[in-house]
């Protein structure tokens, strides 16, 4: 019977996926099915860690957060828990050797959005590196499928590529963050005054962790390859998009690339894969 609780835990991490990422749901299609699985529970585990902080206002977060920690814990010690999605996220913990020092970093990280926080350099890059740098190296482990060779030749890229989507997810959501939740995170930027300079130092900070990433994702595994490179266009080029806008558009609004783009760079990037021009 637990293979059948299993089996409806990473339904459970596949269905918040759909729901709530089309870009992810996207990407995960594009790589070879035996990963979809794992990846899904890992982004359900940490859908559900980011809607605490971002969502549940008319709630005590810090009660939520703290307790989901708890229970994220125990099910890793425990190899099972009633929450379909942290039941999925420990047996891929276990299954592909996720660190659990990964883990806590991307707490530390979730735990910073339940305060408003002034950041400087230093905090801005623990944030960055809980908030995605450790989640691409989790997505990491499953891409080259255990071999921690290779793991450990592809970390840096992954830290860059996750980097530079939560940079654009930043700029993306620079509206929302700042006049719904409070929060700056870039250091030194006050968003009263976002200027076109400002935006600027930012955008070419982002650009030399696409840049660099993509040597990384070059030299990816063929089942997990065209995946993660259809994710790099479509974050590159809702970045492109951000780019062309100016300093006071992006805080009107929520940035978007439509599904009909969503497709087109689809179909590139498989062609691309197929062809092996990656």
């Amino acid at each position: 019977m637990k293979l059948l609780f299993d089996k409806l835990s990473n339904k459970c991490s596949q269905y918040t996926t759909n729901l709530y990422s089309t870009s992810f749901s996207f990407g995960i299609k594009a790589l070879d099915k035996e990963i979809h699985e794992p990846i899904y529970n890992i982004y359900g585990f940490v859908r559900l860690a980011d809607e605490i902080v971002d969502s549940f206002h008319d709630y005590n977060k810090q009660e939520l957060f703290y307790d989901f920690k708890s229970q994220t814990i125990k099910s890793i010690k425990d190899k099972i828990s009633l929450n379909p999605i942290l039941n999925s996220f420990q047996k891929t913990v276990h299954e592909f050797n996720i660190e659990k020092e990964l883990i806590e970093t991307f707490f530390n990280s979730m735990e910073m959005d339940l305060n408003k926080q002034i950041y400087d350099e230093e905090k801005y890059k623990l944030y960055v590196l809980g908030s995605a740098e450790v989640v691409g190296l989790m997505c990491l482990r499953v891409f080259v499928t255990g071999n921690d060779e290779r793991y450990n030749l592809l970390k840096p890229y992954a830290m860059r590529l996750g980097a530079a989507f939560q940079k654009v997810n930043f700029l993306r959501d620079a509206n929302s963050d700042f006049k719904t939740l409070g929060r700056t995170y870039f250091p030194g930027v006050d968003m009263t005054n976002f200027d076109k300079y400002q935006k600027q130092k930012i955008e070419n900070e982002i650009e030399d962790d696409f840049k660099e990433a993509l040597t990384g994702i070059k030299m990816l595994p063929a089942l997990s390859k065209g995946g993660v490179y259809l994710a790099y266009r479509y974050y590159y080029i809702l970045f492109t998009k951000i780019k062309s806008l100016s300093s006071s558009r992006i805080l009107e609004e929520r940035i978007r690339v439509s599904n009909i783009n969503k497709l087109f760079i689809m179909i590139v990037s498989m062609c691309k894969h197929k062809l092996k021009l990656i």
